[in-house]
């Protein structure tokens, strides 16, 4: 995916003086040949640091080789300040790790002390005030350092991809849809740019585009896409015209930025004016990395990004939507399996999830919007959508949301898409978590989260998780077995 950084990580070994720093070197080394057996890319700095030259040294090296993420590694019990400094003069994601001992036959000249090391490291971290990434379980063999390392790719792919994003918005945020309204102060907190913009402005840039030479191969394109699903030939190049617009526009207004996503108000004015829904070039940018979200939910499509870099997948946003029917989950039974009707709920949205992640798709027409604006008419402005069965596997739901007065919060929950025919219109699909009950009541209502929310098509719960801490949310969420209360939920 081009709209998505492309992480360059290092390892730096850090020694304390009164420590062999030839120690801390072989550890590296070993650590570095773990990665290459395990197929982990990394970048193997030569200095080590023991002091404040060092790592000015340090530096100019992670400058030389393109360095953007960074593993400072404690192979002994390292220098604590020369340690954190390098850190706060990197100024991209960094990982702190340490070397466990390797052989009780080798306890004095072998013994690095870095399980103590660390804490002196992690107590200064906080003095610099820092955020830096902790692995669960920091201390391990060269094998399971270089596990922590490939484990960090997505957290510090996350943390970059913030960095370089900007939002463009078209459209204000619409009244029915005031939970989609949120400040955006809390984006250049993390990092991230918007712009936001009219729909005249985006009407006037699709306007622009009439007659671009374009239009015809981008079609066929869809065309062959959409293979049996073309149900509306006639749609192709004026979605075409559009999506090239859009483009366009992402292309010339980048500036200081190097990836974007969109945020678009989508109805109802929209239809009146453009002739169609957006939904499938929603579809289609998405499969490229590049999230529309719909209702101008800026937030909805900074989360459809995260997703994007901690999987390198396309993600989509969809409603939480509504509850599977008794009927249903008893004639599914067996594909459900011990999952209760409380764990389940309908993902959907109008038709902008990617092809590549329906199990089916035909174009279709907007079956709400369609009895809002032709009732009782054959569909014409209200055709665009992608529909069909969303594909079944492992998801994550995740959602980083600003609230009222101004504070981030996120939430995570892992689970699954299961193969059950969703018997409804749009793009859907019948997902499983864990004690979705009670996650809906004690997180999605009780901390006022939106409707929408982003799915990343695999599990990222870890990767999501720690790429919030690393970013410095410290409201996070996620659904709490059974047996493990809420902030507030009562045993009774």
């Amino acid at each position: 995916m081009k709209n998505i950084p492309t992480v360059v990580m290092g390892i730096v070994a850090v020694s304390r003086d009164c420590f062999l720093a030839e120690l801390s070197r072989k550890r590296r080394i070993r650590v570095a040949e773990e990665c290459k057996a395990k197929n982990i890319s990394l970048v193997e700095l030569q200095t080590v640091v023991e002091n404040e030259n060092d790592v000015l040294k340090a530096l100019d090296e992670l400058r030389d080789k393109k360095v953007n993420a960074l593993v400072l590694y404690l192979g002994n019990f390292g220098p604590e300040g020369p340690t954190t400094l390098l850190a706060q003069k990197f100024g991209g994601p960094v990982m702190l790790a340490a070397a466990a001992e390797e052989s009780g036959k080798d306890l004095y000249e072998g013994r690095g002390d870095a399980y103590c090391g660390l804490l002196s490291a992690s107590y200064n971290v906080g003095l610099r005030n820092l955020n830096v990434h902790i692995p669960r379980n920091p201390v391990g063999t060269a094998a399971e350092v270089a596990t922590m390392i490939g484990e960090f790719h997505p957290v510090a792919r996350v943390y970059l991809g913030l960095k370089q994003l900007k939002i463009f918005s078209f459209g204000p945020r619409p009244y029915d849809f005031l939970t989609c309204h949120a400040p955006i102060k809390p984006l250049f907190d993390i990092g991230v740019e918007i712009m936001e913009n009219s729909e005249l402005d985006m009407y006037d840039l699709f306007l622009s585009k009439k007659g671009d030479p374009r239009i015809k191969s981008i079609a066929s394109d869809m065309a062959k896409e959409l293979g049996k699903g073309n149900m509306y030939p006639d749609l192709l190049e004026p979605l075409a015209q559009f999506e090239i617009s859009l483009l366009d526009f992402m292309e010339k207004n980048l500036g200081a930025s190097k990836s974007a996503v969109f945020a678009n108000k989508c109805w109802p004015s929209f239809e009146k004016f453009f002739g169609f829904v957006p939904c499938f070039i929603n579809s289609r940018l998405a499969t490229h990395g590049i999230p529309i979200s719909c209702e101008s939910d800026i937030y909805g499509a900074l989360s459809e990004y995260i997703a994007v870099c901690a999987t390198e997948l396309p993600a989509a946003i969809l409603d939480i939507n509504n509850t599977v029917p008794q009927d249903m989950y008893q004639e599914s039974k067996a594909l459900i399996g011990q999952y209760s009707n409380n764990d389940l709920f309908m993902g959907f949205h109008c038709g902008n999830t990617s092809s590549a992640c329906m199990a089916s798709f035909t174009m279709k027409y907007q079956l709400i919007m369609h009895r809002l604006m032709e009732p009782g008419r054959e569909p014409n402005i209200t055709r665009g959508t992608l529909e069909g069965q969303i594909r079944p596997g492992r998801m994550t739901a995740f959602r980083l949301q600003a609230t009222a007065n101004a504070e981030l919060k996120a939430y995570v929950a892992e689970g699954e898409i299961l193969n059950i025919d969703p018997k409804s219109f749009g793009c859907i699909a019948i997902f499983a978590v864990k004690e979705m009950g009670r996650f809906y009541r004690n997180v999605l209502l009780e901390k006022r989260f939106p409707h929408h929310t982003a799915i990343a098509f695999d599990h990222a719960g870890r990767s999501l998780w720690d790429a919030m801490k690393l970013i410095g949310i410290k409201d996070l969420a996620f659904n709490r077995p059974a047996g493990m209360l809420y902030d507030g939920e009562s045993i009774y």
